[in-house]
């Protein structure tokens, strides 16, 4: 049976836009929370994966790929515990590498701009943008640390909704199945 995959849009997709979009602008006017909060998270989420990728891999004693398992499930569990344990120098380690990343992305994308000549705008203006975020945030590391990872998922969630909003989500559709709402066309 083949499918077809449409893109569109529902009165769910718009209540769900709405919802992520004043979600986000919650969680912007609350940022040393939501940081808090999605350290805390992060960390629980890596804690239970590293437990549960060692409780695996003790089914697999004796073999092939059994001392991976232990060690990538150990460390995993041993990163989790540490930002549990201390979400203060977590959060600075998720803003560094989030800086970090915006920085060399920046530089990435302006030294494209200049091998290529289509899109050279878009990835100066972008790269730009980037670089000039990055080295705020690596600049102003300390003062960033507990308000910036709030501010990158308060954003995220506005723009999520809003994609949501205008473009809908992404179904697939059995061939033969016929869509009597749709048919009105």
């Amino acid at each position: 049976m083949s499918t077809i995959v449409r893109e569109e849009r529902t009165g769910w997709d718009i209540a769900l836009g709405a919802f992520l979009v004043l979600a986000g602008f919650v969680v912007l006017g609350h940022t040393i929370i939501a940081t808090a909060v999605s350290v805390l998270f992060v960390g629980w989420t890596t804690l239970l994966m590293g437990v549960v990728a060692v409780v695996v891999t003790l089914f697999r004693i004796g073999k092939d790929g059994f001392w991976t398992g232990i060690i990538g499930g150990g460390l995993l569990a041993a990163i989790g515990f540490a930002m549990v344990r201390n979400p203060g120098v977590a959060a600075l380690t998720l803003t560094l590498v989030a800086g970090s990343l915006f920085f060399s992305t920046g530089i990435v994308r302006l030294v494209a701009a200049f091998g290529t000549g289509e899109g050279r705008v878009a990835l100066l203006l972008s790269g730009g943008v980037s670089t000039l975020l990055g080295l705020s945030v690596l600049f102003n590391l300390f003062s960033s640390t507990f308000a910036f990872l709030g501010v990158l998922l308060g954003v995220q969630a506005i723009v999520e909704g809003i994609s949501v909003m205008v473009a809908g989500r992404r179904r697939i559709v059995p061939a033969g199945r016929h869509d009597a709402s749709r048919a009105t066309a």
